[in-house]
């Protein structure tokens, strides 16, 4: 039997923000100057869905750490991972993982792998992935420490590519090649990514937005992010929230989303500064205006 949704007097807000360059900083990773604030999003029952490229064995201990309970996705929209008995209703789910139900959108990163390996040969460009690295490697390249190389190495339905070191002409062809087998790819600031066709943060937040409607009724999205990997995730919002990258400028993300507001502030402390105007104006309800 369907579940009925539990309407309330106001739409159920849920906020999906991406990670580096948003909630954490880029260079350091840390998400000190917006704690206040996601505390006191917590303390107002509101859900914070992190939404990014970092694979599962990342998110989980990060996800601890700022001591969120709520669903996630993770690279890029490879799948959804949302706990057991977080909604009233069984979630469809494609598999299980612990005390998770795995929704999985992206394909398998072992045929992702396949594919790119066909494009190298065909192409006789040299370039990698994080699947032909070590971890020591990576963390070189990355500046994580071995064990968090490790978890960045543990992909699922996404390959991380190392393409700054060829000419503008091969990494074009690259890109076309990419396309041309079937994926898509992504460029979030340093890394370029590798995924399935039909994988993206904004499939992967729309079916977690009906799940959300389907136990309160009524939502009101917010989406936060910072650059051009993350215009799938606030197209698919009601209200998506740009902060400033590293050097004060906001991602051209031209034609613009509906409704899209630019916060003064990079990374967190963007984020601490959009999510205090959302409390400011109404609590984060739909009607609100930046002005």
């Amino acid at each position: 039997m369907t579940a009925r949704p539990r309407r309330t007097e106001r739409p159920r807000t849920v906020i999906f923000t991406d990670l580096d360059g948003t909630l954490l900083d880029l260079r350091t990773g840390s998400w000190k100057p917006a704690e206040p604030t996601l505390r006191e999003l917590q303390a107002r029952g509101v859900p914070v869905v992190l939404c990014s490229a970092k694979t599962r064995a990342e998110i989980l201990p990060l996800r601890e750490e700022l001591g969120i309970a709520d669903p996630f996705l993770v690279e890029n929209g490879g799948a959804l991972y949302i706990p057991k008995g977080y909604f009233s209703f069984a979630v469809p789910h494609d598999r299980e993982f612990e005390d998770w139900d795995v929704l999985e959108l992206g394909l398998p990163y072992a045929e992702i792998r396949r594919r790119i390996q066909t494009i190298r040969r065909e192409l006789g460009i040299r370039f990698s992935g994080f699947g032909d690295l070590s971890a020591e490697e990576v963390a070189g390249l990355t500046g994580l420490s071995r064990e968090e190389a490790e978890r960045a190495k543990a992909r699922e339905y996404d390959e991380t590519l190392l393409l700054g070191g060829l000419s503008p002409g091969e990494r074009d062809r690259v890109l076309r090649a990419l396309e041309r087998a079937g994926l898509r790819w992504t460029h979030g600031g340093v890394f370029y990514h590798a995924l399935g066709a039909r994988t993206d943060k904004g499939k992967a937040v729309r079916a977690l937005i009906d799940l959300y409607r389907r136990e309160h009724g009524e939502v009101f999205s917010v989406g936060m992010g910072d650059s051009r990997n993350d215009e799938p995730l606030l197209r698919a919002v009601d209200l998506p929230v740009l902060v400033q990258k590293p050097d004060g400028t906001w991602e051209d993300l031209s034609p613009s989303p509906p409704r899209l507001r630019r916060v003064e502030g990079v990374g967190p402390e963007g984020w601490r500064r959009a999510v205090e105007r959302l409390l400011d104006q109404g609590a984060l309800e739909p009607e609100l205006e930046w002005g």
